[in-house]
């Protein structure tokens, strides 16, 4: 049933909003820059590809321990406050990455750039679930969310440019004027919201709120389905252009752009979410995108035919950006008291379900078949999103939804 357009959000809102959005884009894009760039960074400093992977790999092991402790500094010191700094220090660490001269300190650089853009995505995602009403909450966070996905292509396409093009180090100079601009504009909108130092959080002990959180039986069955997402989400995506390039004989350059299809579908699901948004509901998002995704999965794992991918794997951007949009808004009040702890939970869980997911699914492939792993991941997605709209509509015939 189509529910009625809430409100337009004030033109302060939307210019932080706006602002929230170019900083994700930033967080996501450092994640992924050095993708492309393993090989050269092998070259230029004489070092294995398994020793140059440490860019990446570490960084995603800082950037995950990371995001347990932004949350209660959000609730305590104030989440735009917290972000704000987090964007300024990530242009710092990504200038140090720009003039490393040997490997070592490049990876040092990276795992400080993990530590300090790991608080920019949950904090402001929990700031958002702070400043928008509920009613208008999912329709904003897929505003800022656009940001997120757009840097998940524009980080690799970056990388990979400048790689064939200036050189590596310029790409982090780049993003080191792009966390440096966006930071000034977040600070001085920080400071035209004039939010003194704790004034959203009680100074509670981190693990006391987070027990609290915890004893929620709510909160433990959503982070329960946070992870098993993550896992059969994001976690068996890993997998896809492997399977294309394995099964079906294509390049892995071509495997990998059809996959990029992904977070495309993604993007235009994030230009379109406020008309689905009023017209499905949250149930009806969760349904639908659990099972968009899992037709994708099915799709590109059992097809003969190759063909049949590029357009699955956009379905299933759309369709997958469909749940977890729904997830996000429901992290923003999982914890109203400690917004930025249930968050930072909340981000936990994903990752946490991505890295378990990536490998469950290579040990799998030589049981079952590539194939295989990804009709078990739809089945797995089908199921959660089943479940997940079964309680979102019991929560919200109890009145107890947003």
């Amino acid at each position: 049933m189509t529910s009625p357009a809430p409100p337009v959000l004030a033109a302060d809102t939307r210019r932080s909003v706006l602002l929230l959005s170019f900083t994700c884009f930033c967080s996501m894009a450092t994640q992924r820059l050095c993708d492309a760039m393993l090989p050269e960074l092998s070259r230029e400093f004489s070092a294995s590809m398994a020793r140059v992977a440490q860019v990446v790999s570490l960084f995603a092991v800082a950037y995950g321990l990371a995001q347990l402790i932004y949350g209660s500094l959000g609730d305590r010191y104030g989440k735009f406050r917290v972000l704000t700094y987090a964007t300024l220090a990530s242009g710092l660490a990504s200038l140090a990455a720009a003039f490393s001269h040997n490997l070592d300190l490049l990876v040092a650089a990276r795992i400080a750039m993990a530590i300090a853009s790991a608080a920019i995505i949950p904090m402001s995602l929990a700031w958002t679930g702070d400043a928008v009403p509920y009613a208008q909450r999912q329709e904003t966070l897929a505003r800022v969310g656009l940001g997120t996905t757009l840097g998940i292509v524009g980080g690799q396409l970056m990388g990979g440019v400048f790689v064939d093009t200036v050189g590596w180090r310029w790409a982090f100079v780049l993003m080191t004027a792009l966390f440096l601009g966006v930071g000034s504009l977040l600070y001085a909108d920080f400071r035209r919201q004039g939010q003194p130092a704790g004034q959203e959080g009680e100074r509670q002990g981190v693990l006391g709120q987070t027990l609290e959180i915890l004893r929620d039986p709510w909160a433990r069955r959503f982070l329960a389905v946070a992870v098993v997402q993550g896992g059969a989400g994001f976690g068996i995506v890993a997998i896809i252009a492997t399977h294309l390039h394995e099964v079906h004989g294509l390049a892995l350059s071509t495997s990998g752009a059809i996959v990029a299809l992904f977070g495309l579908g993604g993007m235009i699901y994030m230009m379109v979410a406020k008309h689905l948004i009023h017209r499905l509901g949250e149930d009806g998002m969760a349904l639908f995108g659990g099972y968009g995704m899992a037709a994708s999965l099915l799709t590109v794992g059992l097809t003969p035919w190759w063909q049949l991918a590029p357009p699955a794997m956009l379905i299933g951007g759309f369709t997958f950006f469909m749940l977890h949009n729904t997830l996000q808004a429901n992290a923003t009040q999982m914890a109203p008291h400690a917004r930025g702890l249930g968050v930072s939970m909340f981000a936990t869980g994903l990752f946490l379900g991505q890295a378990v997911g990536v490998v469950v699914a290579a040990s799998l492939i030589s049981l079952v078949g590539s194939g295989g792993v990804m009709a078990g991941g739809a089945v797995v997605l089908a199921s959660v999103a089943t479940f997940l709209s079964v309680q979102l509509r019991r929560r919200q015939k109890a009145g107890l939804a947003g």
